[in-house]
C-alpha cells in the first residue's frame, strides 16, 4: 500500500505495545520517519529494534512520560533537531484504570485528566508551529470506541475520552486555514495487554 508517506516524519506516543506500536510499525512500512515515546526505556528501545528488523526503517526512541511537560518538550525537540519537522502526530496513552464511579477520587481523575486529556494537549500545542512551518500536518488521536456509546465499569475513561473528542472537533475548524486535519480514531476492541487488563478486573469486581 502507497499511502504517500514516504520521508514524512510522524510521533508516536505509548508506542513500547498495543496499538501505539502498531501504529508505528505501519508508518514506518510506508517509508516515514517514525519517532516513538513511551515511559520504559527498556521496553521502548527493545520495539526500537524489532520495528527496525521487521520494516528495515530507522527508528528513533526517545523516552518519555506523557504526563511530564519537559518530556515532552524533549521528545518534540528530539525530533526536530534530528529531522527538522513534524508531519504526523499519533496521540496515544494507556488508558486509565478500570471502576465504577464511586472507586474513584480526586487522585485518579487528576491522574486520567493529566494522562488521556492534558498530554494530547500539551503534544498538540508543541507540534502546531512545526506543522504551520511546513504548510501541513496530521493531528491523530487515538481514543475508544467507547466515545460513541460508553462502556460499563469504565467511567475514567468514558469521560475523560470525550473531551478528547471535543478538542478535536474544535481543532478542526480552527487549524483548517493551515492544512492541519484533526482525526480521532475510535478503536475497538483488540487483544493487547490493555484489554486483558481490562477483563481481569471486570471478572474480579463481578
Amino acid at each position: 500500500m502507497n499511502l504517500g508517506l514516504k520521508n514524512k516524519v510522524a510521533i508516536v506516543l505509548g508506542a513500547s505495545k498495543g496499538l501505539g506500536k502498531a501504529c508505528a510499525k505501519a508508518l514506518a512500512l510506508e517509508g516515514s520517519q517514525v519517532v516513538i515515546g513511551s515511559r520504559d526505556e527498556k521496553i521502548l528501545k527493545d520495539t526500537a529494534l524489532e520495528l527496525e528488523k521487521e520494516t528495515g526503517s530507522k527508528i528513533l526512541a526517545v523516552s518519555t512520560d506523557v504526563t511530564i511537560p519537559k518530556d515532552l518538550e524533549n521528545f518534540v525537540a528530539r525530533t526536530i533537531k534530528k529531522f527538522g519537522r513534524i508531519d504526523i502526530l499519533v496521540n496515544n496513552a494507556g488508558g486509565p484504570p478500570a471502576g465504577k464511579f464511586e472507586s474513584f477520587g480526586d487522585r485518579q481523575w487528576q491522574s486520567a485528566f493529566e494522562t488521556n486529556l492534558l498530554s494530547a494537549i500539551r503534544l498538540t500545542r508543541l507540534v502546531i508551529p512545526h506543522m504551520r512551518l511546513t504548510g501541513s500536518g496530521r493531528i491523530i488521536n487515538l481514543v475508544s470506541v467507547a466515545v460513541k456509546q460508553p462502556m460499563d465499569n469504565l467511567i475514567l475513561s468514558n469521560s475523560i475520552r470525550a473531551g478528547v473528542v471535543g478538542m478535536a472537533k474544535t481543532l478542526s475548524q480552527e487549524l483548517a486555514t493551515d492544512n492541519i486535519t484533526v482525526n480521532n480514531i475510535a478503536t475497538g476492541l483488540f487483544l493487547t495487554e490493555r484489554i486483558k487488563q481490562l477483563y481481569d478486573t471486570e471478572e474480579k469486581m463481578k
